[in-house]
């Protein structure tokens, strides 16, 4: 066909694409008109064609003259099919086939496009797909539509795979219709100047459209500015679009830097891209290309009233008070607006609106460099060297994000060295080798890995080598040894192979990147010559093309988590976030109080992630772990505050700023089964309400800012205090005792327990202006009791039952977690499907938990075996993890199991079932057992709502001591709760929520604690308590018990446990003179006791020793610091008849006792004695914690003490001083009670009362030494007979190793028994 009918044809083709496009059926627009079928053949090219009859001319869709289609001379990676649409066109779908009748067709394939014909870009599907689906045979038509579309002129089909048994053959379609644009040039130099009317002006927004492309990586692309300092700036940095919002104030609130938002990246590549910026009237809304980034603020309002003009393109030169080292913009700007007015054909048509600076143009034609991209580390380019023989000189532009990679190398002519130029660590290492003399390295540059362009210039003339990257750094010269000839071959990127005749010995990773502007010597490299093969030689490259991508934009570390990336993958750094996992999505944190409570941790200041995976971060809170679980939040006024006189003036309220923000907050009470906050109020003449009508004149503010008239645990609006609720207060006509407004102190103590309405964030308090008015008031921490969704649960009890919640939204991150328990060997936990789609979670085989999904990749499946079997009726919990780099799967603290994701697959996982929990859609392999604690990306799924009304499902489930009874020590007995488990201590040594506080006690010199069995048997007995109590009548023998002890001391001899009978039988554990450790049994009153010397040196050194005895019959085995169990025999018996009581301490009875016992009885025990036990009893429980037994003497001077033995390591805080958390409304003060101890600035009494109650204090002091000094001496004399001399000094020594920490050393001897 001739030219002129080819441009006839063409011509005619775009108008009636034209028209079809613009057919309406109503008002629907339309954009899928076939472009390619009524091309002219021209139109089409091809890398090359088998035959001509195979030529791209016959590549129309359905075609089928010719061969059928087009087919390459070659089948490999480098072929493409080009179309050109003839002008830029709005590309909404394609469609493919193969050679008609043949084994061709292709099975995958990439789309480009372009814009002149050069410098292609490759089409995304998704964030991270860039194939399309081809064909599975000849004949049938695959259709792929562009979401979003594309405009371009250039349309290349680049073939991945194909039949195996057949070549490359390819139809194809492309759907779509004309693109019309109006576009401005401009130079670096020229901007444009729009000027508008008030009138035109929108005062609730602003709206900003336009699209761009440019090859340089700055410039200015909008400005706009306003009085004192406002303005608004768009512009390129680093390739990246900057928006700058200066309100003056600065007082932005976004995720990024105050003012400034980023977005995008790489927008230098001289594609378009498209802008939207919407000023509202509350927030900004900024989009690039596909990204938008949302934030609030309160000043847009300020940029809406900037002046009535705006530079686009720079700033204009008129502006003399802007100061900006920024560069206008040197490139396009396409169907540019402002409130909807075409700025462009403004300007095109020289309206008065628009003044035009510099050089502008309509017309976008700039020159386009022709890029390669090196594909994989085994990518290589080769190119010849030059004709000049002493010049060897390379020039070339790079752009990476890899670390580390090959550039230049080669040898030099005639063996006179080598040389290689690579990054390394980010940096430009140019290595040079020669003959018998050292390698020879040079650095230059840093942070090359950057995604930018830099410009590298090597030069050898002679013996002086020159190197240069980028123009601002300065040339680098290292003088050579000898003359370096000139070189063949330059390999770029890499090497045909590892040999060392291509100098690539010792490079592990080959170049992965982009290159442009190559010149060799003076004259510049001709890549489409390479492409076509007429030039070098290449391997794994992309020519005309930059395909570096940013895979951090978006970005898809969550929760502040930094991206980092390479060629092929990025990496999240998490430290810091308080989040884990590949892309920071994890909490490290659990979710409450509860869960740490039920991990075994004891009380201290915790983090808590509320919401899990969720968008808020962890909160700093306290945990007060007893029988139930307690949430402390802090404030910033929590100490007593006295309220300032106003002076008539409007009283200014009172803030109270959390530890925790709002949002943390209401996620804490949400998920709280109770919570409550204590408020304080002291008052003299200072009311609530006034008494004439009850006006209030004090109030407080919840957490939605709503105003509270309601005191204590009253409804809202009852003004009533508790006082008033229980009838108790000061002055009957009032329901508070502020409100009888005496002139003397009284105080309203209140317990709020509204959980819509707590925190307190404000009070106000009105009243404090009238003469002799005074009130002061304090506010607890926000208390909150429990987790009602770590403990909310049901039990499934047939394979068909289930529960169903709405669809699981989790595209690109999802995490579920749960508890199971069961006795079933398999079951479905999870499952919610899609099309092809779905994700679910089950227990496949009973030491076998899986979690299986496909995002379109195929099915995957991560699965974590156990070496004991999930289905013990024990509660297991589940973590399951997947994102777009990997999955994984954890169960209890077994090993975590991951499978990466693939690197260029699907990433969304798209859902549209309901979710099933317990079961399966299709009613099979459903799970019989109990889940709990379900969450979905942090939030909580209600399984008891949807199990009360759902059959087969019923809501709780028990036996929660099978799994958590190991949290109850040192004989501690697990209790069953409805919500959890509780830890009864009374039958152990210790106490706390799981009996793990010992429970201590000092012994002064001559004290001790007697504990008598006969009381606890009787009382047993009668309460029907315990079985072993029966044991110790007198009627009944003890065959076996086991006792336990823990001291500290440096007294000695001394008695650490003593227990006798009715028939003068005895257990007596004591420390000889010398300090070993002695245990003595008489299990016979005509028999002589068993005497055993363990054979330890001194334990009276003042450290902590612990002590456990278990005796069966006549074998004791006998435990020191938990070292190995010493065995012993018993001659005197084997049965402990009627015992009678325990003694700690001085012994006052001893009958029957022998010698060494009673001497170490009169000395008693001066010290520290803890967890001591026998049996089921444990006296300094009974002595210390007393509930109104008599079993219990206690003589001298035993006080408790916190613990014999420093917990060092434990890593426990220190616990927090509260209030009683006891429940109801509140309590009331009495009437004079005082004037409050108050914060404020009282300088004169503070002195005052300083002073008297140091001079109190010393007073108290000397009393107490006084009587200390007068006992001691009386006891002194008192067992001067019984004592050796030098021990006089034992409770000095001990009290001096119990707060100085400083070691006795006595040298004492050793006994043997």
């Amino acid at each position: 066909m001739d030219p002129v009918g080819g441009a006839l044809l063409k011509m005619l083709f775009l108008l009636s694409a034209q028209s079809w496009s613009t057919v309406v059926a109503g008002d629907t627009y339309s954009c899928d008109a076939p472009l390619a079928s009524a091309l002219p053949r021209e139109s089409f090219s091809s890398s090359s064609q088998l035959s001509p009859s195979h030529g791209p001319g016959f590549a129309s869709l359905n075609r089928r003259d010719g061969a059928g289609g087009w087919t390459p001379h070659v089948s490999d990676k480098y072929q493409w099919l080009q179309i050109d649409l003839g002008d830029r066109m709005e590309v909404t779908a394609v469609a493919t086939q193969g050679g008609y009748g043949s084994s061709d067709w292709v099975t995958r394939y990439l789309l480009m496009f372009s814009d002149s014909g050069r410098n292609w870009k490759q089409y995304r599907r998704e964030e991270s797909i860039w194939g399309f689906p081809g064909n599975s045979n000849a004949d049938s038509v695959v259709h792929c539509r562009l979401q979003p579309p594309l405009e371009a002129r250039f349309l290349r089909f680049l073939p991945l795979a194909w039949n195996p048994k057949g070549r490359i053959g390819m139809r194809i379609e492309v759907y779509g219709c004309i693109y019309r644009s109006k576009m401005v040039n401009f130079d670096g130099k020229s901007s444009l100047l729009y000027t508008f009317n008030e009138k035109s002006m929108n005062s609730s927004k602003d709206v900003i459209s336009l699209k761009f492309k440019t090859r340089q990586a700055d410039g200015i692309l909008l400005y706009r500015e306003g009085q004192n300092g406002k303005s608004i700036t768009l512009e390129l940095v680093n390739g990246r679009l900057i928006l700058h919002l200066n309100s003056g104030s600065a007082n932005l609130s976004s995720s990024g830097a105050q003012g400034t938002l980023s977005l995008g990246s790489l927008l230098d590549d001289q594609h378009w891209h498209s802008v939207l910026i919407e000023l509202l009237s509350s927030q900004v809304n900024f989009t690039v290309d596909r990204h938008t980034h949302h934030f609030q603020t309160m000043d847009t309002p300020r940029f809406l009233d900037l002046a009535y003009e705006i530079s686009f393109g720079g700033i204009s030169g008129h502006k003399k008070s802007v100061v900006l080292p920024h560069k206008n913009f040197h490139g396009c700007l396409e169907n540019l607006y402002y409130n909807g007015v075409d700025i462009i054909d403004l300007s095109k048509k020289n309206k008065p609106q628009i003044l035009r600076m510099g050089n502008v143009t309509f017309s976008c034609s700039h020159p386009e460099p022709v890029p390669v991209t090196f594909l994989s580390p085994k990518s290589y380019l080769a190119l010849p060297g030059t004709s000049e023989k002493s010049l060897v000189s390379i020039t070339f532009q790079f752009r990476t994000w890899n670390r580390v990679g090959l550039l230049v190398t080669r040898h030099f002519e005639r063996g006179s060295g080598t040389i290689s130029l690579a990054l390394s660590d980010g940096k430009l290492k140019l290595s040079l080798s020669q003959p018998g003399q050292p390698m020879k390295d040079i650095t230059a540059g840093a942070a090359l890995n950057d995604g930018q362009w830099h410009s590298v210039s090597v030069s050898v003339k002679g013996i002086h080598l020159n190197v240069m990257v980028d123009s601002d750094t300065a040339s680098m010269t290292h003088s050579l040894h000898g003359q370096i000839r000139s070189i063949d071959t330059y390999y770029l990127g890499g090497c045909p192979d590892i040999s060392s005749d291509f100098g690539c010995e010792g490079f592990q990773e080959g170049f992965q990147g982009c290159l442009r502007l190559i010149s060799i010597g003076d004259k510049v490299v001709d890549l489409i010559a390479v492409q076509q093969g007429v030039l070098g030689s290449f391997r794994d490259l992309q020519i005309d093309t930059c395909g570096l991508t940013d895979r951090c934009l978006p970005s898809y570390c969550e929760h502040g988590g930094e991206c980092s990336q390479s060629w092929d993958t990025f990496s999240c750094d998490c430290s810091h976030t308080g989040y884990t996992g590949a892309t920071c999505h994890s909490s490290l944190y659990e979710q409450s109080c509860e869960a740490y409570k039920h991990r075994g941790n004891s009380s201290g200041l915790y983090y808590i992630d509320s919401d899990g995976s969720g968008p808020l971060d962890p909160s700093l809170v306290y945990c007060n772990m007893t029988d139930t679980t307690w949430t402390s939040v802090q404030h910033d006024g929590s100490r007593v505050t006295k309220v300032k006189s106003f002076r008539g003036q409007i009283p200014h309220p009172v803030f109270f700023k959390y530890t925790a923000n709002m949002d943390q907050l209401q996620a804490i009470i949400d998920h709280a089964e109770h919570c409550q906050q204590e408020l304080s109020f002291h008052c003299k003449k200072s009311r609530f309400s006034t008494r004439q009508d009850g006006t209030p004149v004090s109030w407080w503010v919840g957490r939605t800012n709503e105003t509270h008239t309601y005191w204590g645990g009253s409804l809202p609006d009852a003004q009533k205090c508790t006082c008033g609720l229980e009838g108790n207060c000061i002055d009957s006509q009032y329901y508070c005792n502020c409100d009888a407004d005496r002139n003397e102190w009284a105080r309203d103590t209140i317990i709020l327990s509204h959980k819509e309405h707590l925190p307190v964030t404000q009070i106000v308090t009105t009243d404090a202006d009238r003469p002799h008015s005074q009130a002061a008031y304090s506010l607890g921490p926000l208390l909150c009791q429990g987790d009602s969704s770590f403990w909310n649960l049901a039990s499934f009890n047939t394979e068909t039952s289930y529960l169903h919640f709405p669809t699981f939204r989790g595209e690109l991150s999802a995490d579920v977690s749960f508890f199971f328990k069961t006795i079933a060997p398999s079951g479905v936990f999870v499952e919610n499907l899609g099309i092809t789609d779905f994700i679910r979670l089950e227990l496949r085989a009973p030491r076998e938990v899986t979690f299986s999904f496909d995002v379109g990749n195929g099915p995957c499946e991560v699965t974590v075996k156990s070496p004991t079997p999930f289905n013990d009726n024990q509660w297991h919990h589940v973590r399951a993890e997947r994102n777009i780099k990997e999955a994984s799967l954890q169960v209890d603290q077994l090993p975590l199991e991951t499978q990466s994701a693939p690197a260029d697959g699907h990433a969304r996982l798209q859902l549209n079932s309901q979710l099933f929990v317990g079961g399966t859609a299709t009613r099979q392999r459903g799970f019989l057992g109990c889940i709990r604690s379900l969450r979905l990306n942090g939030l909580a799924l209600d399984l008891e709502e949807r199990a009360m009304m759902t059959p087969g499902v019923d809501p709780g489930c028990p036996g929660h001591c099978s799994s958590y009874g190991q949290l109850c020590h040192n004989g501690g007995q697990c209790r069953e709760k409805h919500r959890g488990i509780t830890c009864d201590c009374a039958s152990s040594a210790y106490d706390g929520p799981f009996c793990l506080d010992e429970i201590s006690a000092y012994f002064a010199t001559g004290s001790s604690i007697i504990y008598s069995f006969q009381e606890y048997y009787n009382h047993s007995f009668t309460k029907n308590f315990s079985s072993f109590a029966a044991l110790l009548s007198e009627d009944l023998t003890l065959t076996r018990e086991m006792a336990t002890v823990s001291f500290r001391t440096t007294g000695t001899p001394s008695l650490l446990l003593y227990v006798n009978s009715l028939s003068e039988e005895y257990l007596s554990v004591i420390l000889a003179p010398n300090g070993s450790l002695q245990l003595r049994y008489k299990l016979d009153r005509h028999q002589e006791p068993d005497v055993f010397n363990l054979g330890f040196k001194n334990m009276a050194d003042g450290q902590f020793h612990q002590v456990t005895i278990i005796r069966e019959a006549a074998v004791v085995f006998i435990e020191v610091n938990q070292n190995a169990r010493t065995q012993v025999i018993l001659s005197s018996g084997t049965e402990f008849n009627a015992v009678k009581s325990l003694t700690l301490g001085t012994i006052l009875e001893s009958r029957g006792a022998d010698a060494d016992t009673l001497r170490a009885g009169a000395r008693g025990f001066t010290g520290c004695l803890s967890a001591v036990r026998f049996g089921p009893v444990a006296p300094l429980k009974a002595a210390l914690r007393p509930r109104g037994s008599a079993q219990v003497t206690v003589r001298g001077h035993v006080a408790a003490v916190s613990g014999c033995m420093e917990r060092a390591g434990r890593g426990v805080p220190t616990p927090e001083a509260t209030r009683p958390l006891a429940g109801g409304a509140g309590r009331s003060g009495h009437a004079d009670e005082g004037e409050p101890l108050v914060n404020a600035d009282r300088s004169d009494s503070a002195v005052i009362g300083g002073v008297i109650a140091v001079v109190i204090f010393i007073l108290l002091c000397i009393t107490a030494i006084a009587i200390r000094i007068y006992q001691q001496r009386w006891l002194y004399k008192k067992n001067n007979s019984d004592t050796p001399p030098n021990e006089d000094n034992a409770e000095t020594a001990l009290k001096s190793e119990l707060n100085m920490q400083s070691g006795v050393s006595e040298s004492q001897k050793e006994y043997f028994f």
